[in-house]
């Protein structure tokens, strides 16, 4: 795919952070974009910044979604094609994604199945609502969102980080399965695989607030994840359609990533030695 000008992308998740990026960058290449968010505010907020930079002809719409839920990614769909007068779809971004749900031990049970909901489920359900649009296209790209967590199901020592690392090692194993399944089926489509390092954005303060923590704690939280990260969301987003365009099927997204895969593949018996771990890769999470 040599451009996105003309296509319509489809951006979940796309409130804040790379997915907010994702819409503006893609609206500002020529490409409409129907994007969700469960906070109808911030959505609405993404709208408005991506139409202050796009060409004339350009639409992006804004709508309410929770992905855990597959009657309102259903719905979403259906407003989408309605609001766009489209029969098909070219790129679909199932971005959304949140924290929680630690311990798998400690936790309560329903905070680690909420967080695994989100984070596989939607990536499944927007899976099912939107391939068979993608198959209409003359080209069409599914782009699921992992993690580094998706190969590496840590966030080191003393931290337990389960629901979260389940998820993105499921989104990882689906996303693989399907490249195959697409070149018998759909050849024309292809599954692109994300998997960020550290990126500047606000799952940590959404992830808190979506569980009941005060906004002003969630916020505070989350600056020092913010802060630490080397990579902002924007360059993210780059790096992530840049990848697309190329037509890589595997994107590692930041340095850190980067450097944790080559080591998790050369020493997989040494994975979650922290000692040896931390010599190769000094900074893999936020102190």
């Amino acid at each position: 795919m040599d451009s996105f000008a003309g296509k319509l992308a489809v951006v979940t998740g796309g409130g804040s952070g790379m997915g907010r990026e994702l819409v503006r960058q893609l609206a500002a290449a020529g490409c409409s974009v129907a994007t969700c968010d469960v906070n109808a505010v911030t959505v609405a907020e993404t709208v408005e910044l991506a139409l202050a930079g796009t060409p004339d002809g350009i639409d992006v719409t804004g709508h309410q979604c929770d992905v855990a839920d597959e009657a309102q990614v259903q719905r979403f769909r259906d407003e989408l094609l309605a609001a766009h007068a489209a029969q098909y779809v070219d790129l679909v971004f199932a971005n959304a994604g949140i924290g929680g749900g630690g311990s798998f031990l400690t936790d309560p049970r329903e905070v680690w199945e909420r967080t695994f909901a989100i984070d596989f489920w939607g990536v499944y359900y927007c899976a099912r609502a939107f391939l068979p649009l993608l198959v209409k296209s003359p080209e069409g790209v599914l782009v699921n969102t992992s993690s580094v967590n998706g190969f590496w199901a840590s966030l080191g020592p003393g931290v337990a980080h389960t629901a979260y690392s389940t998820a993105k090692f499921a989104v990882k194993g689906f996303s693989e399965s399907l490249i195959e399944d697409l070149r018998m089926n759909a050849p024309h489509v292809r599954v692109v695989l994300v998997m960020p390092g550290l990126v500047a954005t606000n799952i940590v303060a959404n992830s808190l607030m979506a569980f009941g923590v005060p906004e002003a704690d969630a916020w505070a939280a989350n600056k020092g994840f913010h802060d630490a990260a080397p990579l902002s969301a924007a360059g993210a987003a780059t790096i992530i359609l840049d990848a697309v365009r190329s037509g890589a099927w595997r994107v590692l997204v930041g340095d850190d990533a980067r450097r944790l895969d080559e080591y998790v593949r050369a020493n997989p018996d040494d994975a979650y030695d922290y000692a040896k771990l931390g010599m190769q890769i000094p900074r893999i999470r936020p102190e």
